[in-house]
């Protein structure tokens, strides 16, 4: 008997098709329309249905490319189940290079939405309950912010044997426990009984080959450990990922010019030196010294800093196993298939 078809926005995607479906948001003050745009690819075969987003925030860009190229990988022809990919959430933000909602309203901070609320709360409100909540699971694509990058990483709930499994399919260095936050898109989807994985790695409003390869694989992962991809062509990760219970940010103690000795990935020791800022005539001079060992997730890449900014995301965990997993990502990369070679960054 064939698959029912897939209903989303009055359009129907039959079994064993894929179709864009754009659903309506807004209208600019210029009278242009604003939608959010959802790839439904509906396989012949039942499974699990998921979403894959990107650019909640409008900067993150990585997770736009990620999209890209994952709805160019060939084993999505051997679909089972439904896949609801959205490129770009925040269109917004994404338009104007920011981060945020024209209102400076952050959109990961406000779901679960409103159709009549805010402009945040009424695209919350429509990616949730059009998209999010029709799926079992799900991806949300990140990247850290402008001028910070992000060593490839899953975060997960506290508890969530759901997302943690997921973690370690996905096959990044470090899975690191985070809490969930009111109004995030994580914290409403769990409520709600729909587990989201969020994936960091990068920067804001720049591509990096190793994290879009190491998004892409992972997804495809993923997909595969839920029975919706066959196992050809999608090899399992060879490292175990290192679970991380807690992360602290290591500051600036003073403001200058910042130059970093250690960058993200690379493991510490208590004690070690990290980053030197100096003022601008190089007569004062202050280390920056890891308050503990373990492995360095994130990083400021702006080389001027005021007092008290966060310098370095610290990850506690046993330096030895880290360096071991994060040279194991390197070359799992290296071997895994290129889905896009045409147009490597």
């Amino acid at each position: 008997m064939p698959r029912a078809p897939f209903e989303i926005a009055g359009k129907t995607i039959l079994a064993g098709t894929s179709q864009t479906v754009h659903l309506p948001v807004s209208i600019l003050p210029d009278h242009t329309p604003v939608t959010l745009s959802v790839q439904v690819h509906h396989g012949k075969r039942a499974g699990p249905t998921m979403f894959v987003s990107a650019a909640v925030h409008g900067d993150e860009v990585i997770g736009v490319e990620i999209v890209r190229r994952l709805l160019r990988a060939p084993q999505l022809a051997a679909l089972r189940g439904t896949l609801l990919v959205v490129p770009i959430v925040n269109a917004f933000g994404f338009l104007n290079r920011s981060r945020y909602l024209p209102d400076r309203r952050d959109l990961n901070r406000c779901f679960p939405g409103h159709r009549s609320g805010s402009l945040g709360a009424r695209l919350a409100h429509i990616f949730l309950h059009d998209v999010v909540l029709r799926c079992d699971t799900g991806i949300d694509l990140h990247s850290a912010a402008i001028h910070r990058t992000n060593l490839p990483q899953i975060r997960i709930s506290p508890g969530d044997p759901a997302t943690r499994a997921m973690a370690i399919a996905f096959g990044t260095p470090v899975v690191l426990q985070s809490s969930l936050r009111a109004g995030s898109l994580r914290a409403e989807a769990a409520e709600r009984g729909t587990s989201v994985l969020l994936y960091e790695a990068g920067e804001g409003l720049r591509f990096d080959e190793l994290a879009v390869r190491a998004g892409v694989a992972g997804i495809l992962r993923v997909m595969r450990s839920l029975g919706m991809l066959p196992a050809k062509g999608i090899g399992k990760a060879r490292v175990a990922p290192y679970m991380c219970k807690s992360s602290s940010w290591v500051r600036a103690p003073a403001g200058g010019l910042l130059r970093t000795f250690r960058a993200e990935g690379e493991t510490v020791e208590k004690g070690e030196t990290l980053a030197c800022v100096s003022d601008p005539f190089g007569e004062v001079e202050t280390d920056i010294i890891s308050p503990s060992s373990g492995i360095l997730i994130g990083r400021a890449i702006l080389p001027v800093v005021n007092e008290g900014d966060a310098v370095f995301h610290l990850a506690q965990l046993s330096p030895e196993a880290a360096e071991d997993t994060v040279e194991g990502l390197a070359l799992q990369l290296e071997t895994d298939p290129l889905f896009d070679e045409d147009e490597i960054i």
